[in-house]
């Protein structure tokens, strides 16, 4: 496989200025051109054509418009009209390092598989918010090690902010449902269902922004954790005990706090010692005492809103009689 076998899908709302960051990274990779980059603009109502436009002369480029249908949706129909062999999948908030095209494909090269799936880094001019909520995403300690870690490399369940699809698995699987969050680890266990290997390529990492406030955080981690155990409903076969993990957390925290007023500290003790690690973490990764104090608000953050949403899904799919879209109308798009 080469880079000219090799087309970029990037579907993207409004966010000109990011796509600019990511067409400048893509004419750093190496030396390599040959690849097609794709943009899908899913209704903007601020276009990147002009974006788009400033960087034809540089990049093998296709840009589509379409109506609002969602991220999964744009990307199938941005996979539907690419002209390559093999799709890589990008959020418009993602930064490539040069050797990001090099890496993946010398991978592919020794060991193929018809999907990966890449890490994320934090690039040192992003925001020490940016840097302590891509800790609470990716670290070992945290939620992060569920994701999928070194150890996990043949059976890790790619995300779409660095994911490579092979044009023959796409068409097997037709793509991303209309979930939101979570159409990506749904079509990693669809994939794995068809027999087809996925694994994770440490080396294809990216920078992903991650465009984010306190606010949009909470939200954000509160769908995840709402749409897990819908992921569960469909695919009972991947339950696993881990994913109580957060919900047992933030259970746990309570009691301590609560035995600590009634004079038992040494739950809150442990809490404490968690806390401390993660903050010796996050100050030797980023050398800045406010990411690594940012990065404690960051981890209970993560925490509460995928555990809270855990739970209320859990209990929903369990007890109401509805099923998911009924209950959870604003995590599908029609």
């Amino acid at each position: 496989m080469t880079s000219k076998d090799i087309s970029f899908i990037i579907p993207v709302f409004n966010r000109p200025e990011e796509v600019k960051e990511l067409l400048e990274s893509f004419t750093n990779l190496n030396g390599i051109k040959d690849f097609e980059v794709v943009i899908v603009e899913d209704g903007s109502t601020i276009s990147s054509n002009e974006v788009v436009d400033e960087y034809k002369e540089h990049l093998n480029l296709s840009y589509f418009f379409k109506f609002n249908t969602g991220p999964g949706d744009s990307r199938n129909y941005g996979m539907q009209r690419a002209r390559g062999e093999y799709f890589i999948i990008l959020d418009s908030d993602c930064i490539l390092p040069p050797q990001y095209l090099t890496k993946a494909l010398n991978s592919l090269n020794q060991h193929y598989v018809d999907c990966f799936g890449g890490p994320d880094a934090a690039h040192a001019s992003f925001s020490n918010l940016q840097k302590a909520i891509n800790f609470a995403m990716t670290s070992f300690v945290t939620t992060g090690g569920i994701r999928g870690n070194k150890k996990s490399v043949d059976r890790f369940q790619p995300r779409s902010f660095n994911m490579g699809i092979s044009k023959i698995a796409f068409e097997a699987t037709q793509g991303f449902g209309r979930i939101h969050p979570g159409e990506d680890p749904d079509l990693s266990i669809r994939l794995t269902k068809l027999g087809f290997k996925t694994k994770l390529i440490p080396e294809a990492y990216v920078f992903h922004k991650r465009r984010i406030s306190w606010k949009k955080f909470y939200q954000q981690v509160h769908k995840f954790g709402l749409v897990r155990p819908i992921l569960n409903t469909w695919h009972p076969e991947t339950k696993k005990i881990t994913y109580w993990f957060p919900s047992l957390f933030c259970l746990g925290l309570i009691v301590a706090i609560l035995s600590f007023i009634f004079g038992y500290a040494l739950p809150l003790i442990g809490y404490g010692c968690y806390f401390f690690l993660c903050f010796v973490l996050a100050w030797l990764d980023s050398k800045s005492i406010e990411v690594a104090i940012f990065a404690i608000i960051a981890v209970i953050i993560q925490f509460f809103g995928y555990g809270y949403g855990f739970i209320k899904s859990t209990f929903k799919l369990g007890f109401s009689g509805k099923n998911a879209e009924q209950l959870f109308p604003k995590l599908f798009f029609s």
